[in-house]
């Protein structure tokens, strides 16, 4: 009997839990051909979370968890998740019901036909502005103008999961880590499915606006070098703009025999040049940062528990 894992990284969502719960037990109580684990990885939750999750350990011998010493991100959930499930694939989803588990056995349906990765986009995105919309549509615009991988637009991390994608997943160990771009990096043999995506069932978003453009700045620095190569595009139009400037304040000079005001000239070059010097210093200290982080070799994530045992993480 194949074993299907469904991971669900839980930060804060004590009220949505029991609502999940029933709503998936209700889809895996109906497939009785596949054993499941439910794995919850508590990421350092400051509500009743983790007295939820064992709670319902308790009734249902399916349900494991993994708590997270403080709070790491659901990035970083994510790739916990995927180490410790035992799953011969695995589900990733929300824990708010905005990814509607009664896609599962259509996924499930789907890998069985030997598709790789089953990933949900979204057709519409309930109980969301218009701008966060237009952001994200913007965002992926650009991810995907930068780089040659061919990025799934309107997708989230909804998806299923073949063991051999779980696999390369667990490989990459970096700690700028966007897992929807590491999704299409990996490649194999990937379906989409259709579906609409609801609005929270209880409890409020953990993302902000600024939650979303550091995640976004990660997406784009952790997935391409591209970025580093402005300071090559925006220095060969600026020559020659310069180099074009200084021939028209030449031929005025001569032509119109009038004196050239050279605090003005000088003024404007400092600043345009100290404006671009600037935007390349920006981008060259995200890159190193991120080496900075990678080259600690610290552990992607501490936990504090595994299924009621305390970890050492010798």
């Amino acid at each position: 009997m194949k074993k299907i894992t469904i991971l669900v990284p839980a930060y804060n969502e004590e009220e949505s839990l029991p609502l999940l719960y029933e709503r998936l037990s209700k889809i895996v109580n109906q497939m009785q051909n596949y054993e499941f684990e439910l794995l919850f990885v508590n990421d350092g939750s400051k509500d009743n979370t983790l007295n939820e999750i064992k709670e319902l350990r308790k009734k249902d011998s399916r349900v494991s968890y993994v708590d997270f010493s403080r709070n790491f991100g659901k990035e970083i959930a994510m790739i916990a998740g995927l180490d410790y499930a035992t799953g011969d694939c695995v589900i990733i989803m929300d824990a708010d019901l905005q990814d509607p588990p009664e896609l599962i056995p259509q996924m499930v349906e789907l890998w069985e036909q030997g598709y790789d990765d089953v990933y949900a986009k979204r057709k519409s995105r309930a109980g969301e502005t218009w701008l966060k919309k237009f952001t994200s549509k913007m965002y992926y615009k650009v991810l995907q103008s930068l780089t040659t991988v061919q990025i799934q637009k309107d997708t989230g991390d909804f998806r299923l999961l073949d063991k051999r994608c779980v696999n390369a997943l667990r490989k990459m160990r970096e700690t700028g880590r966007c897992s929807k771009s590491m999704f299409s990096w990996i490649g194999y043999n990937k379906k989409e499915i259709l579906y609409d995506r609801d609005p929270r069932i209880a409890g409020k978003t953990k993302w902000n606006y600024k939650k979303l453009i550091d995640l976004a700045i990660d997406g784009i620095t952790a997935f391409t070098t591209s970025p580093l190569r402005i300071s090559t595009y925006i220095s060969i139009p600026t020559f020659f703009a310069l180099f074009i400037y200084f021939l028209y304040v030449i031929i005025k000079c001569i032509r119109l025999n009038v004196e050239i005001q050279a605090y003005q000239a000088i003024i404007l070059l400092i600043l345009f040049f100290a404006g671009i010097q600037i935007i390349l210093i920006g981008i060259m200290g995200e890159y190193l940062g991120r080496i900075f982080n990678e080259s600690k070799n610290r552990p992607l994530y501490l936990v504090n528990e595994y299924n009621g045992e305390k970890e050492t993480n010798e």
